[in-house]
């Protein structure tokens, strides 16, 4: 197995992935848990996209993630509310150069998505993002952030929980929150999800994409990150199945996916089927890309807008390998020792959120 990685790393890499398949054996018999730390991150939080409907809730957010670890300041701006925007676009820009500012967050989170990223891209400040390399994480709109960032930059970052949307209320999911913390630390190696019905895949490239409909609305333009031979991971949410086949016919007709590596498919959700679609699913558009684009594809990605959210690279060179109804991404490696608790494997045991879009 993994026969595309170098000789020298093959023996450690097939070690983590047997260690990722006896855990995730394991995992409904381990209770999850966020590790306490002396050491606190500093997060500042910015509104870039919509208004936050609840401004009260940044306080529950904020509270939350103190508990985890994080030193957490709110942007001055991020209960703003203009139009349908968390202020107007040079204020919400701005935020960026704020944070930077910030000296000690350097982690930058959104409170939440919706829309506006796209409008303010031209009104960021690259030049200062690129001298001063943060870490960025958000998901929805911020994959607008995340790919323009990549592009302009060539600075990776993060998609993961977005600060009010996934801290900000009263129940928290575990696993989003423990695999955001283990990502933020640098601490987690191997991510594992169950994915029955994948193609064989055992590639290695630059991980990239996020939410469908943005990474779409990017192309043609200086902020679509030109990626070749890397892996691309997708989700989408409130898109009729044939909605996400046509933003992936757009991106099969412009020479983007024959180009990748792999293909690896998150929550598509919210959606209805009608009578009219007679029989045309989510299945559908998979073996339409089996058909026409030629690129493996890796199903059942806990990631997008369901209920588990993985926190993933962007711009970051990976390991992806199937075998046995598993999906194992190679986040990190480390040399260490087996006794060495900073750096592990997380596995997911998720049949519940297998795809529902058959």
């Amino acid at each position: 197995m993994i026969d595309s990685l170098k000789k020298s790393d093959e023996h450690e890499l097939e070690q983590l992935v047997n260690d990722a398949q006896i855990l995730f054996d394991e995992a409904d018999d381990v209770p999850l848990q966020v590790r306490e730390y002396e050491k606190k991150l500093g997060i500042y939080l910015i509104s870039p996209s919509s208004y936050l409907a609840d401004p009260k809730r940044i306080q529950v957010a904020k509270t939350n993630l103190q508990s985890f670890g994080f030193k957490v300041k709110v942007d001055k701006c991020a209960t703003e509310k203009y139009l349908r925007f968390a202020g107007t676009d040079i204020q919400r820009a701005k935020s960026f150069t704020r944070a930077i500012k910030e000296s000690k967050a350097p982690i930058i989170m959104p409170t939440r998505g919706g829309y506006g990223l796209t409008r303010i891209l031209p009104l960021i400040d690259w030049k200062l993002l690129a001298e001063n390399p943060r870490t960025y994480c958000g998901y929805s709109d911020f994959t607008a952030f995340n790919l323009a960032l990549l592009a302009k930059t060539g600075l990776p970052s993060f998609t993961g929980p977005n600060a009010v949307s996934d801290f900000g209320s009263d129940k928290l999911d575990e696993l989003t929150t423990e695999i955001f913390v283990e990502m933020m630390r640098g601490e987690l190696e191997i991510l594992s999800f169950v994915s029955e019905e994948s193609d064989s895949v055992d590639e290695t490239g630059v991980l990239w994409g996020g939410n469908l409909a943005l990474l779409t609305a990017l192309l043609g333009t200086p902020y679509f990150p030109k990626i070749k031979k890397g892996i691309l991971f997708l989700e989408d949410v409130s898109e009729h199945p044939y909605r996400v086949e046509r933003l992936l016919i757009q991106l099969h007709q412009a020479g983007v996916l024959k180009t990748q590596k792999a293909i690896i498919l998150g929550d598509v959700s919210d959606y209805q089927l009608v009578d009219n679609d007679n029989g045309f699913s989510m299945i559908s558009v998979i073996e339409w890309l089996h058909k026409t684009v030629k690129v493996p594809v890796v199903t059942g990605l806990p990631y997008g807008h369901g209920e588990v959210r993985v926190t993933l690279p962007i711009g970051k060179k990976v390991g992806l390998a199937t075998e046995d109804g598993m999906a194992h991404l190679v986040i990190d490696k480390h040399n260490h020792s087996k006794d060495d608790s900073d750096h592990h494997t997380n596995c997911l045991k998720l049949e519940k959120y297998k795809r529902k879009n058959k």
